[in-house]
């Protein structure tokens, strides 16, 4: 089954978050490498690309797990959890709509 996993970045986690970087990508290819990613990306806290010096809310992860407890085991791995960067995650099953 799909879960959104949906990390919440914590006060002043930009420097963690740069710090953490590499090993959170590194993580997720991992879930890419085993056909399991369906998406994954940060949420700015402004629209420009330009503007990411501003922060983020946090990051939004679609992957394909066993259970909803195996996603959460996952996102507890997550090298910016580990790191302190999400402040709170949330792990919610997910039913992805097939637009004809």
């Amino acid at each position: 089954m799909l879960y959104v996993i949906l990390g919440h970045d914590g006060p002043g986690a930009l420097t963690a978050r740069k710090a953490a970087r590499t090993a959170h990508i590194e993580y997720l290819r991992g879930l890419q490498i085993a056909g399991s990613a369906v998406i994954a990306g940060a949420r700015p806290r402004v629209e420009s690309a330009g503007g990411l010096e501003a922060g983020f809310h946090g990051d939004l992860i679609i992957g394909e797990f066993i259970s909803l407890a195996a996603a959460r085991a996952w996102a507890e791995q997550d090298p910016y959890f580990i790191a302190g960067v999400f402040e709170r995650v949330e792990v919610q099953p997910f039913v992805q709509l097939q637009l004809a």
